[in-house]
């Protein structure tokens, strides 16, 4: 159905696109849905802010939500799940827009890394193995530490949380004696994926530290660990199947 917003039921006088509306038309498909075993795809519009437009309940009326992601100027789409009655909400799907429409992206870690420094002296990247679901890919972390000359310094997190971002940067400081008080630092995961695993705390601090000292790491080292707050290297879950 493309799109929801463009359907009306004849139970109200209202205009499509209405609260009512979107709300009657999609219990009235989610019961035929159910009533005669299929699968309805429902597509609705989006706001400037990525969120669903419309009511919020349209989201708590069916079972699954997708958001079909892309960057301007690429030709690569992420499908992501927010949503799943029936499974888990962590996989992602990676496809191809081609003349004859969409292929799907094998190999997760080569569209993560397509556009991966090949300089070997560029220093704040650092690459780390992470899981979604039940796929393991490779990203690239990406670190930028420049003098500010502001009173507050800028922490600016692209794909992390930001949080999480403050507190391996008062690690940094209190155990690996770095100063980051008169430091701007930006943080940015290539490739549009977001991370929440603490699995790559270590490449973040990594990548953080060797921009700061302009040191580039290894181009073929990969980094993995939870940083813990008093400075240690925690194992992590599933590393046999992040190293494969």
């Amino acid at each position: 159905i493309d799109s929801i917003q463009t359907v009306c039921s004849e139970n109200y006088n209202s205009l499509a696109g209405s609260p009512s509306q979107i709300r009657e038309s999609t219990a009235y498909l989610m019961r035929l849905a159910k009533q005669k075993e299929i699968t309805i795809f429902i597509i609705g519009h989006v706001t400037k802010e990525g969120a669903i437009a419309g009511p919020k309940i349209l989201e708590h009326i069916v079972d699954t939500v997708l958001y079909f992601e892309s960057e301007r100027d690429s030709h690569y789409r992420i499908l992501r799940t927010v949503k799943n009655r029936f499974g888990s909400t962590s996989e992602i799907g990676i496809f191809s827009m081609e003349k004859d429409g969409l292929k799907e992206v094998t190999d997760s870690s080569k569209f993560f890394l397509r556009n991966s420094s090949t300089n070997e002296n560029a220093s704040g990247t650092a690459i780390v193995p992470t899981i979604e679901g039940t796929r393991s890919f490779l990203v690239e972390i990406q670190a930028l530490v420049s003098a500010s000359n502001l009173s507050i310094p800028r922490r600016i997190a692209q794909g992390i949380d930001y949080n999480r971002l403050c507190l391996l940067l008062a690690v940094l400081e209190k155990r690996g004696r770095l100063r980051f008080f008169n430091q701007d630092v930006y943080l940015n995961i290539a490739g549009g994926v977001k991370i929440s695993e603490p699995a790559c705390d270590l490449a973040i601090t990594l990548a953080v530290a060797s921009s700061l000292k302009n040191k580039p790491l290894l181009k073929q080292a990969v980094a993995i660990g939870e940083v813990g707050l008093t400075g240690e290297i925690r194992p992590v879950s599933f590393i046999e199947k992040r190293i494969k």
